[in-house]
């Protein structure tokens, strides 16, 4: 299974009067890693144990500048951190990056369909039943991988591959290239993220944004909302954020 295709065959059109329409969601477009399931600790565990082979040490503190951004983006960063990013070549670099995605890639291999966190998998049959199409646009180049891995590729209609777009988050880019892939304009898109890179992408795309986790670090990034876990994520909810978004435009 490839990303940057349609996945889901069962589309439906929402059915709902012009004014209603308006705000309507149309589209929600998911994050992976701490959105989806808990991926973003095997990316932490993978990264800190490449750290700690080149003498940098990181917590759990710094490794929020690395949620969701690209693979270099996020090596760039820690070598910086450990005043070393002068010391390796391109070439040294991409070596690295490959090294980390291995033990991540290893890692995977422990992910199940019980995984996904809470509320996720109920909330993508209710908007596969009401005709929401369901994205993700996730930095990570295993997202089909680990969706298959959980057992959620049917329950999507478009994964995008991060090669499809020019910049990475907190550019605009994947999500743009998400509405854009399912046919619905930004207006009527809500992302969900649990990254400020991710939130400040979805605001630059001109769409409402639900955070997962820390809320003032979110709501400093643009969140319209943050709840502390996927539970409580349902349709309506999804909804009423739009409303809201639409009303305050």
């Amino acid at each position: 299974m490839e990303n940057g295709t349609m996945e889901r065959k069962d589309n439906h059109e929402l059915h709902t009067c012009e004014g209603e329409n308006r705000m309507k969601v149309r589209a929600v477009l998911f994050d992976l890693d701490g959105v989806i399931t808990d991926t973003a600790e095997y990316h932490y565990m993978a990264w800190k144990q490449l750290a700690t082979e080149l003498n940098i040490i990181i917590d759990r503190e710094f490794n929020e500048q690395l949620k969701g951004v690209s693979r270099m983006e996020s090596l760039e960063r820690i070598l910086r951190h450990g005043g070393c990013e002068h010391n390796f070549t391109d070439a040294d670099k991409i070596g690295l990056a490959t090294k980390k995605n291995k033990q991540y890639v290893e890692l995977l291999k422990q992910v199940k369909p019980q995984d996904v966190f809470p509320g996720i998998r109920e909330l993508l049959l209710e908007l596969q039943d009401n005709g929401v199409h369901a994205v993700v646009a996730s930095a990570s180049k295993n997202a089909p991988q680990i969706l298959q891995s959980l057992e959620l590729t049917s329950l999507f209609d478009y994964i995008v591959n991060p090669d499809e777009v020019a910049q990475g988050k907190p550019a605009p880019d994947i999500f743009l290239r998400g509405a854009e892939a399912v046919g619905v304009p930004s207006e009527h898109c809500i992302g969900i993220e649990d990254a400020q890179a991710g939130i400040a992408a979805i605001k630059s795309a001109h769409m409402a944004a639900v955070g997962i986790g820390n809320e003032n670090l979110l709501k400093a990034s643009g969140a319209d909302v943050v709840l502390p876990t996927t539970e409580a994520l349902t349709l309506s909810f999804l909804q009423s954020v739009g409303k809201a978004e639409a009303a305050n435009q």
